[in-house]
Order: C-alpha cells, then sequence, then structure tokens
C-alpha cells in the first residue's frame, strides 16, 4: 500500500534528497520489462526511481551493491509461504512473543521493519496502534501486506528515510545473512533513521553455540537420517541457509560490532531450541513430507513428475496448511499446543549464552 504519509516520509536513499513525484507512461523496456507507471525523482541528485506498481515503493539505490541476497532467487520462494499470512505459532509466534515483550509496541510509536520479506509481522502487530513501514530488498511480499501495509523495495545497507526518521525498529533473521562490510553498514543505517535513543530489536545468532546445542545437532543428525529414508525433505531449508554468511563470531563480537554502528546493547535472552528444534525440524517435516505427498497424488497426470511438479506440491500442500489454520480447527490448536512447549526453551535455556539470541540494541542519546 502507498499512503500519502509513506510518500511523505521517503527520501532519496542515495542522498537523502526529497522526492518528487513525476507522472509517466513509459513503454515497456528491453527484454519486456514492466512499464514504468510514475516515477519518484530526487530533487538533489537527479536520480530517477520508476515505480512500476502501485502496491509499494520501489526505492533500491540506483548503484547496486556486488553483496546480493539469494532471497532475491524465485527459487527460495517455490514453496509459496510468503503469499499468505497465518496466525505466528511455532518458531514465529517465539520470535512475535519476544518482539512484543522487548518492543513494547504503543499507539504513537513510529516503527520499521528491516528485512520484512513478507510483511507478515506488520500485520501481526498492526493493532498495537503504532505507525509501520515495512522494507526488503526482495519483491516478495503477501498480498494482505501489499492491500494493507506501507511497503518499499530497498537496500538495508542505503536506506530511503531521513534522519531519526523512526524511534522503533526491528530486524528479524536478518544479520545472519550479512557479511561484516554488509552488517556494519546496516546497522550504521539503522541507527540513522532512528531518534536518539531508539531502539533496534534483533533476532540473529552468532557462531559460538553453548554445549546445549549438542541436543540441536543430534536432532539435524536425525533429521538427515529422516530425509535420506524419504520421511522429511529439507531442500527448501537448505535453499534458505545457503545464504548465511553468519558474520558474528561471539556475543562479545556483537557487543563490539553494535557499539561502533551506535548502539549498546539494552537487553539480550538467547535461544537455545530443544523442544523447537525437535518440533520443527522433525515433527513439522515429517507432516509436511506427508502432505506433500498427498497433494502430488492429486495432480493431473500430465504435472506428476519432475522438479516443477514437487515444488507445485509443496506449494499446494503449504497453503492447504494455512487454510486449515486460518478455519481455528484442530490444527491451528495443536500447533498453539506446540508453540507453547517451545516456550519451555525460553523459561529453561534463555539465560544461557550460546548462538541464537534476542537482543534490544539502544541508539546512543
Amino acid at each position: 500500500m502507498i499512503s500519502d504519509q509513506l510518500l511523505a516520509s521517503v527520501c532519496c536513499p542515495r542522498c537523502h534528497g526529497r522526492l518528487v513525484t513525476q507522472d509517466t507512461q513509459r513503454d515497456a523496456g528491453a527484454g519486456g520489462a514492466a512499464a514504468a507507471l510514475w516515477t519518484l525523482a530526487c530533487s538533489g541528485c537527479a536520480a530517477q526511481y520508476p515505480q512500476r506498481t502501485r502496491e509499494y515503493l520501489d526505492l533500491r539505490p540506483p548503484e547496486a551493491f556486488a553483496e546480493q541476497t539469494k532471497y532475491l532467487d524465485e527459487a527460495l520462494h517455490a514453496d509459496a509461504r510468503h503469499e499468505r499470512v497465518s496466525t505466528p505459532l511455532l518458531g514465529s509466534g517465539i520470535r512475535q512473543r519476544q518482539l512484543r515483550k522487548f518492543l513494547q509496541l504503543a499507539p504513537g510509536d513510529k516503527v520499521i521493519d528491516l528485512g520484512c520479506g513478507s510483511g507478515r509481522s506488520l500485520l501481526w502487530n498492526e493493532a498495537s496502534g503504532a505507525t509501520f513501514v515495512g522494507t526488503d530488498v526482495a519483491p516478495f511480499f503477501a498480498k494482505e501486506a501489499r492491500d494493507k501495509m506501507p511497503l518499499t523495495l530497498g537496500d538495508l545497507r542505503r536506506l530511503p528515510f531521513p534522519d531519526g526518521t523512526f524511534n522503533k525498529a526491528y530486524a528479524l533473521d536478518v544479520l545472519e545473512h550479512l557479511s561484516p562490510e554488509a552488517l556494519d553498514a546496516m546497522l550504521k543505517e539503522a541507527a540513522r533513521i532512528l531518534a536518539p535513543g531508539g531502539v533496534l530489536f534483533v533476532y540473529s545468532h552468532v557462531r559460538k553455540n553453548s554445549p546445549l546445542a549438542i541436543g540441536l545437532k543430534t536432532i539435524n543428525r536425525f533429521a538427515r537420517v529422516l530425509e535420506r529414508v524419504g520421511m522429511i525433505d529439507m531442500t527448501q531449508e537448505r535453499l534458505r541457509k545457503s545464504d548465511h554468511l553468519n558474520p558474528l563470531r561471539d556475543v562479545p563480537h556483537l557487543e563490539q560490532v553494535v557499539t561502533t554502528a551506535g548502539f549498546s546493547v539494552a537487553k539480550i535472552r538467547y535461544y537455545t531450541p530443544l523442544v523447537g528444534g525437535f518440533v520443527e525440524n522433525i515433527m513439522m517435516r515429517v507432516a509436511e513430507r506427508a502432505m506433500t505427498k498427498k497433494a502430488a497424488s492429486k495432480l493431473p497426470k500430465a504435472e506428476g513428475k519432475g522438479e516443477d511438479a514437487n515444488a507445485a506440491a509443496i506449494k499446494q500442500a503449504r497453503l492447504q496448511a494455512k487454510a486449515r489454520i486460518a478455519h481455528h480447527g484442530p490444527t491451528y490448536w495443536a500447533l498453539r499446543g506446540l508453540t507453547v512447549a517451545m516456550e519451555t526453551d525460553m523459561v529453561l535455556f534463555g539465560r544461557i549464552r550460546t548462538g541464537p539470541f534476542f537482543a534490544l540494541l539502544r541508539k546512543h542519546a
């Protein structure tokens, strides 16, 4: 959704100059590129930002960075998990609960979701009364988010917002996808667009784990055994993790990096997902594989073989599961129960320093 408020809040990501709307209707370019419906032009450096949709703003910097995420690839979105937003359950439910605890969202807050993905977190937190903006480098936004929430395509290393625009921000599952240089640039940009004393909530991980991680490694080894016998399929998960660069060595390194960017660690809790690992990496994968096979058996014979057919079956299975969850039937309540069980990890291990963490970073006043 492109609102007047969103248009008034953005600026040129190159020079932070004011953007002026220009009505245009260009012909499709070479290679069949979509026509520009209208353009935002910078009054400072004269950069042009053609807009090819009225659902979100495209404010990626004119000069592309050499380092780009694999999340721009269609293959990582073949299972269609971004297309429909469902209730926050399991791991996403844990992250949503911690976000609310750490950020304490309230009316009057101006909040940006850095690396918003489908935009689902924006919708989950809309009822708080805060004003939200979501930004991501990849245009895989859910329809509900495109219809209701202010969204921008942008690079986290060069954000299209003036200094001090927001008082709160969050970045979930983002930091691990960045190189050390990109992480430094992203955190400095986050500090720039936050007002003095503003806060950034992050969920990510450092490379150094506690001995408790042996439990999760055992679960993952068991998952690989199940995959070899055809009970689960970890293909999509491997694709997602192939984009991980894991720039943070340990918690002291995290503290050093955020201090350099203009933050301090105000609060941190750790997350060793032993119950969560078994639920998500074993139980849910087995269920997903069974649903995928069932969906594949119902595909037309002409579509019943090959990688495309498998992707279609995975997509169909996931959409069917989300539809069942939306009706708040037995599937929904079973997942709610598993989510509560997964909270045990936070209760028992939340103060034991390990790899995954939730942290609240406060910008220096």
